[in-house]
């Protein structure tokens, strides 16, 4: 088994899938920890896909210098590159770096007198890569919860035969459950300090939600808008009231 320091993988002298595990897990934290890194990978974290140029004026730093930071984050598997035409983008490489960078801000914002966002919108709802996040999130996992509908533990989560029955009649699917991935886990809320909903089940609750029109995503923004078709209906199908 080849064997190989951190600093010459830093200097970019070896690829990523000869290092060993505490290697690997090195390259990793040192791609999160420097600040353009940082910033480009918390504007990334809803699932969203963005040139380099975005990122790079997101960061606050020149286009070469962005060019390095994501050359880096792609080679360390955080991110990979969809081409589109005449243009690159870059996106998160899975549900996994998002939910290790929403871990991250949990434990960077520890002992702070406020958690979380200092921007409202983002801390009523906000997507966490592809479920949703903030009070909107917590809110519906608590009251699927408090309705019988859902078990949620630190270990994982599930649905009951009334939570199969409820999501029938609501229109969403949870009897279909790929194997390749969690179908429903707990995810620590950043600003909340509480569970949201992630893995399979959460993903296609957010979905469910734009495509019915309950909400809409903000321009350049994790934040998304609760509409006031979705006010209502967060009301009447979840008894969820979040100006309350």
């Amino acid at each position: 088994m080849a064997e190989v320091s951190v600093l010459a993988a830093l200097s970019g002298e070896v690829h990523i899938s000869r290092m060993t595990g505490s290697a690997k897990l090195a390259i990793v934290a040192a791609c999160a920890g420097d600040p353009a890194r940082a910033t480009m990978l918390q504007l990334l974290i809803d699932g969203r896909a963005f040139t380099a140029g975005e990122l790079s004026s997101a960061a606050g730093v020149t286009p070469q210098t962005a060019s390095g930071h994501l050359s880096r984050m792609v080679d360390a598997g955080l991110l990979t590159v969809v081409n589109q035409g005449r243009h690159r983008y870059y996106r998160l490489a899975s549900p996994l770096v998002a939910q290790m960078l929403e871990g991250m801000m949990v434990v960077a914002a520890s002992g702070a007198l406020m958690t979380g966002p200092d921007n409202e919108a983002m801390r009523k709802a906000r997507a966490c890569y592809d479920h949703l996040a903030g009070r909107l999130g917590v809110g519906i996992a608590q009251r699927l919860v408090d309705a019988g509908h859902l078990t949620l533990t630190d270990q994982g989560g599930e649905v009951t035969s009334s939570g199969t029955m409820f999501f029938r009649r609501v229109g969403i699917d949870v009897e279909t459950t790929p194997s390749h991935r969690a179908f429903c886990r707990p995810c620590l809320d950043w600003s909340e300090r509480r569970y949201h909903l992630a893995g399979v089940l959460g993903d296609r609750i957010m979905h469910f939600c734009f495509d019915e029109g309950w909400i809409k995503q903000k321009p350049k923004s994790r934040a998304v808008e609760i509409t006031p078709l979705g006010t209502r209906k967060f009301r009447e199908v979840f008894g969820l009231r979040l100006d309350t």
